[in-house]
This record gives structure tokens, C-alpha cells and sequence, in this order.
């Protein structure tokens, strides 16, 4: 049975086409905010994806008061109580930066350089 890795939007397309082809199924997954696939907060022990992979941005959301943003405590609670990996894509001379964005950050998180994405996700 082939596994299905979440991805949220504007994920490289190159990257996705590269998991169908490993024999990964992808789906997408909304922050709340784009619409773009079942709400990550709809995650359950029934539906999670093998892996959820996104940029930065989709999860650290404007600290403005909005209800329409997911916060990453959100998003990181959800992919921790139900144990999916997260594999957040980012050039490494920024990872530390993009780390710093995200006090407390769980396990099940990752900062990924781009050229590694493809490598990190298949071994997850």
C-alpha cells in the first residue's frame, strides 16, 4: 500500500512528482488559511498522512489576532499527537533563523535544505 505524504500548497511541484514516482500518493492539506485541501486540524489517527511537507510561511501565521490563521502551535500539537513527521522546507543557511521563528518546536519537526527534501522524505 503506497503512503500518503500531505503537502501544504505551493510545495515544489518537481519535489511531488519525484514522491508519486517513489510510489508516495500526495494530498494536500490546508493551514486554514488557503484552502487548498482538508484542514490540518481535521488530522486523525484515522486519516494522517506517512508525512506532512511544507515551506516556513504555510506555517508560521501573522501573530495579528486573525481566527482565520492555524497557528504552528496548532499545526505542530496536531502532527504531534497523531505522530506525523514534519518536514519543513528551508535553505540551510536559514535554518537557524527559521528555527528561532518557532520556540518549543517538537520531535516530529524538521528543517530541511531543499537538495535534501526528496532523500529526508523518502527515509522518513
Amino acid at each position: 500500500m503506497r503512503k500518503n505524504i500531505g503537502y501544504f500548497e505551493g510545495t515544489d511541484s518537481t519535489l511531488l512528482t519525484a514522491l508519486v514516482c517513489e510510489g508516495y500518493d500526495t494530498i494536500p492539506v490546508s493551514n486554514g488559511y488557503d484552502n487548498h485541501g482538508r484542514h490540518v486540524q481535521l488530522i486523525n489517527q484515522e486519516n494522517k498522512p506517512a508525512l506532512l511537507i511544507g515551506y516556513v510561511h504555510k506555517v508560521f501565521a501573522p501573530d495579528d489576532g486573525d481566527p482565520n490563521y492555524t497557528t504552528y502551535q496548532e499545526i505542530f500539537h496536531t502532527c504531534k499527537t497523531y505522530g506525523v513527521p514534519v518536514l519543513l522546507e528551508v535553505a540551510e543557511d536559514l535554518q537557524a533563523k527559521a528555527r528561532a521563528l518557532f520556540p518549543g518546536v517538537p520531535e516530529v519537526v524538521r528543517f530541511v535544505d531543499p537538495a535534501d527534501m526528496l532523500m529526508v522524505a523518502t527515509s522518513s
